[in-house]
């Protein structure tokens, strides 16, 4: 049943192809974009500066009777922007306003013009808004304006438009450059990232606006079907050959060691089965890169083999393929995470399905296991040094429905949060969260149930689900949690839309990045923002604001249903008039930013209302009362 799993996920990874003729030069059907021509430009300057704008001015220094079009172009993240970034029209005096911005940020500006089928660009000016108070700063909020279908840039030659468009299974990483890295497993709308390598990262300094990067890896490494063959040698089974282009390349974890050195563990699963019909299928392995700058996106050197599926069955590799909750491998060797804990100490952890979550301990310099790795098939007490199991769903049985460990220390709480991926990812996939005061446990969820010893994990961090208005998201879960280093936490997933959308060709296959803020009940516990992360101004929550109608989501664990949105009223008197908990008191707690309703604790938060039209800022919160999850969001 692994082969099923694999190609399940292949599946759903391998989405109808869909031809999507964009032109690379993305500037016009008729012209191409350049650097440099006949026409000269002078350098833009500044002329108003406020905290949501910036009003610039350039001039034509020489064929000035050339130009059709002139404005100027400016990223946040892109130090040479051009016309595939945003763009403003300039005046016949060739200024403009930038409008929209955020404050105390800086903008990187070039001017350019359209002349003689051909564009031409300034040189940079890197211009910063003006420093505004938190209540302008929010009275000038403009929130993300990117769509989230994005079938019209989805192809390759759009791929400098997709911002947070086809991510799948992310890991993200602080760097010192103060961007942010994220890097994906191999999947996309259509396919289009077939024709960039692999393990595609890209990158940001405010968690909204993306630069892809493209592929880190150009192509399978040399390593795996030699160490494919070896195994198989020792297995007494001949050599094989497989197509590089069959290999599966999922779910990287990217983590910084140190200044100066980066790690990303990567996983490939290998096509076919181990030793044809009525044999299960072939292994995976996972793999070590590292770069000590991930701002050079092909500076990741490959550092080889670090482990792989073992099995405590021996050689009896002859197991059906429906045979599920007995398959052969006891660790399936994808979905890598690596933790250094609070002693110091290194470890990865991994597994996908089977008999559930390993921990290995792994050396500090080479990141490669610190035990010598036996042949991976015996006993079980032969493969011991594969891993210590710390999660499974179900004790004996594998056929888990569950993968994607990530495990994460909070000093704050003195706690380690192992976060799951459950279920199937095309629309139930939902996360998990367990804690333990040790890295390798036990793991207990909210309801003190043993998740190392067996135990389906509680709380449900996010599910299926839809607001009011939108088509909602399904399919949210294998997570990067991560930090900014100033007690703020995110958690970063893929969502995908529902099947079926109006309009949408296999609209299931959309796969846009989500990115979330965390805040941390009084007890320990992170509740995951409902609406995604729009770097929405932190001004004070006053009582006022939350008088008046609410949308609440009860996300208590359903399968793949998309849990819908009630309403409920806060009145005056500090009680619940209508809907979910009528007649039940309500009090705020502005210290802690804490709405209490009916003795539930809820943790509120200024975020993006993704579903307005436009787009606005809106209140939000989250919390739990025993297994079960509450979304809200103030309408």
């Amino acid at each position: 049943m692994e082969l099923y799993f694999i190609q399940m996920k292949k599946q759903l990874f391998l989405i109808i192809f869909l031809p999507i003729l964009f032109a690379f030069a993305a500037c016009s059907d008729s012209g191409s974009e350049i650097e440099n021509g006949e026409v000269t430009l002078s350098t833009p300057t500044v002329t108003e500066t406020t905290g949501a704008s910036l009003t610039v001015a350039s001039s034509v220094i020489s064929g000035a009777n050339q130009v059709v079009k002139k404005g100027f172009c400016y990223s946040v993240n892109t130090q040479s922007p051009t016309i595939k970034d945003n763009v403003v029209d300039a005046d016949n005096n060739f200024t403009a306003t930038i409008s929209g911005l955020m404050s105390n940020t800086s903008y990187h500006i070039r001017a350019y013009v359209y002349s003689d089928s051909r564009y031409i660009y300034s040189d940079l000016l890197t211009a910063t808004t003006e420093s505004l108070g938190l209540n302008e700063q929010l009275e000038n909020y403009v929130a993300p304006t990117y769509a989230d279908n994005y079938t019209s840039i989805a192809g390759w030659n759009q791929r400098d438009k997709w911002n947070l468009a086809n991510v799948h299974d992310p890991t993200v990483v602080l760097a010192e450059d103060g961007y942010y890295y994220m890097y994906q497993t191999d999947a996309s709308y259509g396919n289009a990232h077939v024709a960039g390598g692999h393990f595609h990262g890209r990158r940001s300094k405010d968690l909204v606006n993306w630069e892809y990067l493209g592929g880190t890896m150009s192509t399978l490494p040399g390593w795996v079907i030699p160490k494919l063959n070896e195994i198989r040698g020792n297995m007494g089974l001949g050599k094989v050959q497989p197509n590089v282009n069959d290999f599966g390349y999922w779910a990287p974890c990217v983590y910084k060691v140190k200044n100066g050195l980066y790690r990303m563990y990567y996983c490939i699963v290998c096509p076919g089965l181990i030793d044809g019909d009525g044999t299960w299928s072939e292994r995976a392995f996972i793999g070590l890169m590292e770069n000590s700058d991930p701002s050079n996106n092909d500076g990741w050197e490959d550092k080889g083999y670090v482990i792989t599926n073992a099995s405590d069955k021996g050689l009896n590799f002859r197991v059906k393929a429906d045979n599920w909750a007995n398959c052969y491998f006891k660790w399936n060797a994808i979905d890598p995470s690596y933790i250094v804990d609070k002693e110091g100490k290194h470890y990865l952890v991994y597994g996908s399905w089977h008999s559930g979550i390993a921990i290995v301990e792994v050396d500090a310099a080479s990141g490669k296991p610190i035990a010598t790795l036996p042949n991976p098939w015996g006993t079980d007490a032969d493969i011991a040094p594969y891993g210590q199991l710390i999660a499974t769903r179900r004790a004996g049985d594998r056929w888990q429905a569950s993968e994607g460990p990530e495990i994460v220390y909070n000093p704050q709480t003195d706690y380690y949060y192992l976060f799951m991926a459950y279920d199937e990812l095309s629309v139930a996939y939902n996360t998990r969260v367990a804690r333990s005061k040790n890295i390798t446990g036990p793991y207990l969820g909210i309801d003190g149930a043993n998740v190392s010893a067996g135990a389906d994990m509680y709380p449900v961090v996010t599910h299926p689900y839809k607001f009011s208005k939108g088509y909602g998201w399904v399919g949210i879960s294998h997570c990067a949690v991560f930090n900014n280093g100033n007690g703020n936490w995110y958690y970063a997933s893929q969502g995908r839309m529902p099947h079926d959308v109006p309009g949408i060709n296999a609209s299931n296959a959309i796969m846009m990045g989500h990115v979330r803020s965390i805040r941390w009940t009084s007890d320990g516990w992170p509740v995951v923002m409902p609406e995604r992360y729009g770097a929405v101004p932190d001004v004070a929550i006053s009582e006022a604001e939350l008088l008046g109608d609410w949308e609440l989501i009860d996300l208590q664990y359903q399968y793949a249903r998309q849990k819908e949105a009630t309403t409920i009223t806060l009145d005056a008197n500090h009680t619940v008039s209508s809907g979910t908990w009528k007649g039940a008191a309500w009090s705020y707690n502005a210290t802690n930013s804490t709405l209490t309703i009916n003795n539930i604790e809820l943790c509120l938060q200024r975020e993006a209302d993704w579903e307005a039209s436009p787009r606005t800022h809106t209140i939000v919160f989250a919390g739990y009362a025993g297994k079960k999850t509450y979304w809200g969001k103030k309408r």
